[in-house]
């Protein structure tokens, strides 16, 4: 009888322990193999949150059950019932954070009471509005109040500033609106300060109505406010071409706030929209002076307000053309030099900020000169 070298049976054994540790490391196919790795992910998302997001799926479920089956109600008991037990949950400081737990919180909801609620699942903890201006924007005008209730709004604002069209119409047709009519142009960017007088809301969003930005993009302005900032701008930094190559609106706003000491806004400004503004805010600049955002802004930066850029909606590519802010050197752009102009003149004149204008002496001025 032959019987086989050692070495040769040594091998034959290696390759079968070296094939069923192959065979054990594929990863088998089937629905429960699929649910367990689904799950060990969703776990290492909680990990990386830090929340654990199966508390508030079940209490989105528990909701859920209590839930009314009168379609036009359901969003108000999902939106009452999230603020209701997020308001009690730690950890929901972080945009990303909120948002997330939000999302697990109406995915449980929508799985016990059949209904998938239409909103943005934003907890915030004060109240909030928004204010519309608009003009002639019969087509775009109630799409973005469509938009708008979808976010826990207490009061929403329409300002129609010396509208021809069928506006006027539009916004009657939906209830819960505030009204503000104005046959007669009352001047651009007038409307801000028509309509914030019209809330005592803690945070005011801005909008046009001319431009239908979903409610998901409007979220973060509303909750950078609430959880602290006075300005939350729209962030186009990345949107725009280098220095060299910027219209002369955008450098002027980068120039505003270099000399305001805030070169890291760059071009960032409350001429864009949308931004939200803070009650404090209101009340240290007035509601006169949002009528010239620029000047609005600087004030809050001279009174050290919290000015923050915390999102990006690209209102450039989607900004409505007409004959007045078409081509170079067109009636908009004067109007957002002059204001630009008009800001820095109450900063010289009221002595900008004291730890930034303070006199130095001719050595100081020399050294700093010879230093470079």
């Amino acid at each position: 009888m032959k019987t086989r070298p050692r070495a040769a049976v040594r091998r034959q054994t290696l390759a079968r322990r070296t094939s069923a540790s192959r065979l054990r490391s594929r990863p088998l196919s089937g629905k429960g193999t699929t649910r367990k790795l689904r799950q060990k992910r969703s776990r290492g998302k909680e990990r990386q949150l830090g929340l654990d997001l199966r508390s508030y799926w079940r209490a989105g479920r528990l909701a859920g059950k209590s839930s009314t089956m009168d379609a036009d109600l359901v969003n108000q008991h999902a939106r009452a019932a999230w603020q209701a037990y997020a308001a009690d949950q730690p950890g929901l400081e972080q945009w990303e954070d909120a948002m997330q737990a939000g999302k697990v919180f109406m995915q449980g909801y929508a799985q016990s009471s059949g209904r998938s609620p239409d909103i943005v699942p934003l907890a915030l903890r004060h109240t909030a509005a928004a204010v519309v201006c608009a003009c002639n924007e019969e087509r775009t005008l109630g799409q973005v109040l469509i938009q708008l209730k979808r976010l826990p709004l207490r009061d929403i604002v329409v300002v129609l500033n010396g509208t021809t069209d069928n506006s006027l119409e539009r916004v009657l047709q939906q209830p819960g609106i505030t009204l503000v009519y104005e046959p007669d142009r009352a001047g651009h960017d007038v409307g801000r300060a028509l309509g914030v007088k019209m809330t005592d809301a803690e945070t005011v969003l801005f909008v046009d109505g001319d431009m239908v930005v979903p409610a998901e993009e409007l979220a973060p302005f509303l909750f950078a406010v609430d959880r602290g900032q006075d300005v939350a701008l729209n962030n186009l930094t990345s949107l725009l071409p280098p220095f060299a190559k910027q219209d002369e609106v955008s450098r002027i706003k980068a120039y505003l706030n270099h000399t305001l000491g805030r070169r890291e806004l760059g071009s960032n400004s409350m001429t864009a929209v949308p931004h939200a503004v803070s009650r404090r805010m209101i009340e240290t600049v007035k509601p006169a002076s949002l009528a010239v955002p620029p000047k609005a802004q600087m004030l809050a930066i001279q009174h050290g307000l919290r000015v923050s850029a915390p999102s990006q909606v690209d209102v450039i590519r989607s900004n409505r053309l007409r004959p007045g802010n078409t081509g170079s050197n067109n009636e908009v752009a004067r109007l957002i030099l002059g204001d630009h102009l008009e800001a820095l003149a109450v900063w010289l004149n009221s002595g900008g900020n004291a730890a930034q204008s303070s006199v130095l002496s001719r050595a100081e001025v020399a050294y700093r000169r010879n230093a470079r």
